[in-house]
């Protein structure tokens, strides 16, 4: 009989992981903060918020940090703050989630796709000032996977083509590009704190800039409460002070802006420990053949911050060329809950992003204001359509218990060790390996 669990083996995880899994880590101190909003009647006011904004911005290292409903909405004010308006231009990565750039259509802008880089997954420098026509206003750069953009390649190009740079650090609060903190290098930062993230406080996101200006165009779109004579200082904006200009509500609800404040306090701490567990992992893995860490040199002060949505490389050609669809197949039979194929699709691909006319303008929307078909441009970006075959979710470890990780380790060890014995089985690749938005945020112990 073979080793492998999925041939009649027996499984290599056989320890109840407990709630190794089970994130965020929520106690009675969260659940208090939470309390003393409900009692108060307070859950559409802004004090818990913006205690909350003050206590993040002084984390970050940043100016200003302001509150949002979600994460999309925080990106949506981040465009606007930049200057982003009709038949504007921003270039973002096309693997990526759509809120790192579908709602610039809601300014009248359109998105052009760059590629990926192989290892990091996230914007390729080298493929981004081919792309730059004369509406381009920014960059979108998202630090996908928790893994950090080349910060200093794409703000060299930034300048020396005068373009803004907007970091998407919705999969990497908290993570550090050569010592420095993600959301710190562009002209603005914007992410998402939902459930499911590193940092997760409910149903939320963040803006943070060291702009005054930045800071006030993105307040004045969807908060309308703060959008005042008192607070505004732009004079440009203070005629239209009293209505969103964007005619948004977009405020931050206060019992998610409670648990911030009370998930920021012990955030670092638990990510140094979910970092030393998943490096642990890793370090476990090095040298067996097929499998790639989608990891940072920490020794370089690069960090993958909470490691959310924990991915890896895969290399069929170490493996006989085994289809990633058997080699997953045979790690889950092995234990490994919840591990799958692929990361997000290339956006690209998709026919929001081709022929959908969402406003009815009588033209696709993507093109309806541009001066050029950008279309015509995904036609190149092979590595970010290739990504499905190469890359698979791994365990997401919140604690460091090396027996437990030792086990998961050595299922995926059992499998690439015993690769030849899958080979006739083989389904190989469906057409589409992927998703959307398809990662699968929570685990309950």
């Amino acid at each position: 009989m073979s080793e492998l669990a999925i041939l009649g083996g027996k499984k290599a995880v056989t320890s109840d992981p407990g709630d190794m899994f089970t994130w965020p880590i929520i106690t009675s101190e969260d659940e208090e903060a939470v309390l003393n909003v409900l009692h108060r009647r307070a859950m559409s006011g802004t004090d818990i918020t913006m205690q909350f904004e003050k206590e993040f911005a002084k984390w970050q290292g940043t100016e200003y940090a302001l509150g949002f409903s979600s994460g999309t909405a925080s990106l949506q004010a981040a465009m606007y703050a930049v200057g982003i308006r009709r038949g504007d231009e921003i270039i973002c990565p096309s693997v990526t989630y759509w809120a790192s750039c579908m709602q610039v259509f809601s300014l009248g802008g359109t998105v052009v796709f760059a590629d990926i880089d192989p290892d990091s997954l996230c914007i390729d420098p080298k493929d981004i000032e081919h792309r730059i026509g004369p509406k381009t206003k920014a960059i979108m750069v998202v630090h996908y996977l928790s893994h950090p953009a080349d910060m200093d390649a794409i703000m060299a190009i930034a300048k020396k083509h005068n373009l803004k740079v907007i970091e998407d650090v919705s999969h990497a609060q908290g993570g550090t590009y050569k010592g420095k903190k993600l959301g710190t290098f562009g002209d603005v930062a914007a992410m998402s704190l939902m459930t499911g993230k590193s940092f997760a406080i409910g149903e939320a996101g963040m803006l943070v800039t060291n702009s005054r200006e930045i800071y006030e165009h993105a307040l004045v779109l969807g908060h309308y409460e703060r959008f005042n004579a008192k607070e505004i200082e732009s004079e440009d904006l203070k005629p239209y002070c009293g209505l969103p200009m964007g005619g948004y509500k977009y405020r931050m609800h206060q019992m998610s802006s409670a648990v911030g404040l009370v998930q920021l306090k012990h955030y670092d701490e638990r990510c140094v420990e979910i970092r030393k567990a998943m490096n642990y992992f890793w370090d476990l893995l090095e040298g067996v053949p097929g499998i790639r860490a989608h990891r940072t040199n920490e020794a370089e002060g690069t960090t993958m911050a909470g490691w959310y949505c924990a991915h890896a490389h895969y290399v069929p050609e170490e493996l006989g060329g085994l289809s990633i669809t058997r080699f997953v197949q045979a790690v889950e039979a092995e234990g490994v809950d919840g591990i799958y194929a692929g990361a997000n699709n290339a956006l690209n691909t998709h026919a929001i992003f081709k022929t959908a006319d969402i406003y009815g303008d009588g033209k696709p929307t993507r093109i309806a204001y541009a001066d050029r078909d950008v279309r015509e441009l995904d036609s190149d970006l092979p590595n970010s359509e290739a990504l499905g075959a190469h890359t698979f979710a791994i365990p997401w470890f919140k604690h460091y218990r090396p027996e437990i990780i030792e086990q998961y380790a050595n299922a995926f060890k059992k499998v690439a060790l015993n690769y030849k014995e899958l080979l006739a089985d083989d389904p190989g690749n469906p057409d589409n390996i992927g998703g959307w938005h398809f990662f699968k945020h929570t685990k309950k112990a």
